[in-house]
C-alpha cells in the first residue's frame, strides 16, 4: 500500500449540536423544487437546528437564484455571522462558480459548508483556504437519502465517531491513502487550471455526475488527462453517473465503457458504484481529510483521526 505522511488535512469545521444556528443560501440555480426542500428544511429543524433562510434564497434572475452580487451577498453574510455554525445549500443546478471571480473568502471562524453538484465550486474554493466542507446532500435532496445517509450526514458533522466506508466495485490499483477530494465531474473540469482550483498532488479523487452523455464525459476525462491534472492524483472513487446514457439510435461506448477506458489505464487504484451523487443515495464525503482508498476491495474509508 502506498502511504502519504507529508501532507495536512484540511481543518474540520467545529461538531455542530441541536440549538446551534445554521443559514440556507442559495449560490447557484433558483429555487424549483419547494415541496422537498420544506421537507430538507423539516429534518434540519426537527434535529434541534435553528436554520434561517438567508434573504434572497427564493429570488430569481433567469436560471440563477438572484443577480451574482446578490448570490454573492447571501454566502459573504453567512460567512461573516459570528452566530452562524454552518451554511446550507438549498439546491445545485448552476452559477457558483460565477460567485468566485474575484472573491476572497473573508476572514472568518471556520464554520460548516455542506452541498455537492454545483456547489462543488465552493467547497474547492473553501478548501483552498485549508478548511474542509462536506460533499453532500442539499436541502432539496436530503429528505429524498435513505435513513443511513441521512444519519451519516449528522453523524459527520456532530463529530459522533468515524463514518463507515463505502463499498463499490474495485478495479484494481492496489490500496492507497491520501486526502479526499469529491467532486461534480463537470464543475470540476471547468475549475481546472483556474486560481479556484486545489492542489490535486496527494489527492483521492472522488467523482460523479448527471446528465452527461457518454462522449461528453469521455471528453472531459480527455481534458483531465492531457492537462496532466490525473498524473497528480493517488486513486479515482467514482460515484453515480446518471441520466447519462447514449442517445438512442446514435452509435456509442456505454458510460461504464467510457470511464474504464479511459481511466483504467492510469494504473491508479479505482473503484466505481460508489453510493454518491444524484438520482440515489449521496453519502456525505468531506474535503481534505485523509482517506483510503482500496482498488481491490472496492471501498473507500474516511481514515480515523482523518
Amino acid at each position: 500500500m502506498q502511504r502519504f505522511l507529508e501532507a495536512d488535512a484540511w481543518v474540520v469545521p467545529p461538531p455542530l449540536k441541536p440549538g446551534d444556528r445554521l443559514i440556507a443560501i442559495s449560490p447557484s440555480g433558483t429555487l424549483r423544487e419547494r415541496e422537498t426542500f420544506m421537507q430538507g428544511l423539516i429534518l434540519w429543524r426537527q434535529r434541534g437546528y435553528q436554520v434561517e433562510l438567508a434573504p434572497g434564497y427564493d429570488g430569481r434572475w433567469g436560471y440563477l437564484a438572484g443577480t451574482d452580487v446578490q448570490r454573492r451577498n447571501q454566502l459573504r453574510q453567512a460567512w461573516l455571522d459570528p452566530g452562524c455554525k454552518g451554511i446550507l445549500c438549498v439546491r445545485g443546478g448552476y452559477g457558483g462558480a460565477r460567485l468566485l471571480e474575484d472573491w476572497t473568502w473573508p476572514p472568518s471562524e471556520p464554520k460548516w459548508l455542506i452541498g455537492f453538484s454545483d456547489v462543488t465550486a465552493l467547497l474547492w474554493s473553501l478548501g483552498q483556504q485549508g478548511i474542509s466542507g462536506v460533499h453532500g446532500p442539499v436541502l432539496t435532496t436530503l429528505a429524498l437519502e435513505p435513513a443511513w445517509s441521512i444519519q451519516r450526514l449528522f453523524d459527520w458533522v456532530e463529530g459522533k465517531g468515524q463514518l463507515a466506508p463505502l463499498r463499490g466495485q474495485g478495479w484494481g490499483g492496489g490500496k492507497v491513502q491520501g486526502l479526499l477530494l469529491p467532486a461534480n465531474l463537470t464543475v470540476a473540469t471547468h475549475l481546472l487550471n483556474t486560481p479556484v482550483q486545489p492542489s490535486l498532488e496527494n489527492v483521492i479523487l472522488a467523482l460523479e455526475d448527471v446528465g452527461e452523455s457518454p462522449y461528453r464525459l469521455d471528453r472531459m476525462l480527455t481534458q483531465w488527462r492531457m492537462s496532466g491534472a490525473l498524473g497528480q492524483v493517488r486513486g479515482i472513487a467514482l460515484g453515480r453517473f446518471s441520466q447519462c446514457e447514449p442517445p438512442g439510435q446514435v452509435p456509442s461506448f456505454e458510460v461504464r465503457e467510457v470511464l474504464k477506458e479511459r481511466l483504467l489505464d492510469l494504473g491508479l487504484p479505482l473503484v466505481m458504484e460508489l453510493p454518491f451523487g444524484h438520482d440515489g443515495a449521496n453519502a456525505c464525503l468531506p474535503l481534505g481529510v485523509m482517506a483510503q482508498l482500496d482498488g481491490d476491495r472496492g471501498t473507500l474509508a474516511v481514515l480515523p483521526g482523518g
